[in-house]
């Protein structure tokens, strides 16, 4: 599989194999696999290669390489929301710790990145976009129609 994304080429390969279950001391192994992630940069050339490992519980009648491929790809996008998270709103270091309160406002910093992901330009930052509705905090009431005189923008402007 490749992709042209984000300035590089992207080429990803998989193999699945059952053969080594029988060796594996791991309870539940339904196959092994290897991820091989190729990456060319296209301004410089740059070159890198990376290998991952992996075991699933599913077995190949149940996960083809394919399925396996995209739910490995699809959990990169749930550690980079982890990470919008923690970079933007500090959350490791968050001093809410009591009940419900870390569970309530992780689920509200979520919301707030879903909906600002819904707004982000191809090549901005949710960083930037906070920052810019940081400083037009009206775009944010209009957009949301929170008022009665709310106007009819988008955050894309």
């Amino acid at each position: 599989m490749s992709s042209a994304d984000h300035g590089r080429i992207e080429t990803r390969r998989i193999w699945c194999s059952t053969a080594l279950n029988a060796y594996l001391d791991f309870p539940h192994v339904g196959q092994v696999f290897l991820i091989e992630r190729e990456s060319i940069r296209k301004k410089t050339g740059d070159y890198s290669r990376e290998i991952a490992l992996g075991l699933t519980s599913r077995t190949p009648q149940e996960a083809s390489p394919q399925r396996v491929l995209a739910v490995n790809r699809g959990h990169w996008s749930i550690e980079s929301v982890h990470y919008i998270i923690d970079w933007n709103y500090d959350e490791d270091r968050s001093r809410i710790h009591t009940g419900f309160g870390p569970e309530n406002i992780s689920r509200l910093r979520r919301f707030a990145v879903g909906i600002l992901k819904s707004f982000q330009k191809p090549n901005q930052s949710i960083a930037e976009l906070m920052r810019k509705l940081s400083f037009r905090t009206r775009l944010v009431f209009d957009y949301l129609r929170m008022t009665n005189n709310s106007a009819t923008v988008s955050l894309r402007n």
